[in-house]
């Protein structure tokens, strides 16, 4: 065997595993990404009930303006975040009407969308990750 042969064999070996080992990394970074905004949807719901908890708003729960910043920083930090829904509940989870004071809770439930860039994740197709949170109102 010449060396010319086994140089083209190394590239012929180089070619075959270089595709496969660029499809594994994208798929990690992929995965990698959907864990991000996984774990930004839950820590977003989780912002947004202790502002509203806090800052529960004049007429409906969720608008004061200390709320709106949380919803506005956490747009900026998850791609792709909903309007987030804001229910008023005892501490049994059961939704309550009227006014939302004291005693009572608040749930925010968020969610963003998640489509995987790389073949090998988008046969599962686009998912939504949504979250909910619920805190005392103060």
């Amino acid at each position: 065997m010449r060396i010319d042969d086994q140089h083209g064999q190394a590239v012929a070996e180089f070619a075959l595993t270089v595709g496969i080992f660029v499809v594994l990394l994208i798929g990690a970074l992929d995965l990698g990404r959907g864990v991000y905004l996984f774990n930004g949807v839950s820590e977003a719901s989780r912002e947004i009930a202790r502002a509203t908890s806090i800052f529960p708003g004049g007429t409906s729960l969720g608008s004061s303006g200390e709320t709106a910043a949380v919803v506005a920083t956490q747009r900026s930090l998850v791609p792709g975040l909903a309007t987030p829904t804001y229910d008023c509940i005892d501490i049994a989870g059961t939704s309550q009407t009227g006014t939302c004071g004291g005693g009572k809770w608040v749930r925010v439930t968020v969610s963003a969308p998640y489509q995987p860039a790389t073949p090998l994740l988008a046969i599962f197709g686009s998912m939504t990750f949504t979250s909910s949170s619920s805190a005392e109102i103060q």
